[in-house]
């Protein structure tokens, strides 16, 4: 009597693995993964650009004080109640880097409580 050989099934996985690579080399040579920018072109420095706050904001400094076009604001709430019933639909606050979170969401919230329908929070966009 012959033994009959076990015959084993081997997946295709080296196929697979060749159509994959084929596919990548494919679409490193015909594609384009970005367009180069042009060579005499200079882009604008901005690192010497003053930043100042836009004019219809709260600023919130560091220490929790608020400013209003350079004056000093009492309280949240005093700022909400002299603004114009249109001006409380999204009022900006620009807080310092270093003010407290915790500072920041207690005079959203008051701003909220004095009427806002919106609090919108100004930050610095860094593109680096």
């Amino acid at each position: 009597m012959l033994r009959r050989r076990k015959t084993t099934t081997r997946e295709p996985t080296i196929a697979l693995i060749n159509v994959v690579f084929l596919m990548l080399v494919f679409f490193m040579v015909t594609g384009q993964i970005a367009p180069t920018l042009d060579s005499a072109l200079t882009l604008v420095r901005t690192d010497a650009l003053d930043g100042r706050a836009p004019p219809d904001t709260l600023v919130i400094r560091a220490d929790g004080t608020l400013r209003f076009r350079g004056d000093a604001v009492a309280s949240a709430s005093d700022f909400a109640d002299g603004l114009p019933e249109r001006a409380r639909a999204a009022i900006r606050v620009v807080p310092d880097r270093d003010l407290p979170a915790v500072d920041l969401v207690r005079i959203a919230t008051e701003l909220r409580g004095a009427g806002a329908d919106r609090v919108l929070v100004v930050t610095e966009r860094d593109l680096q």
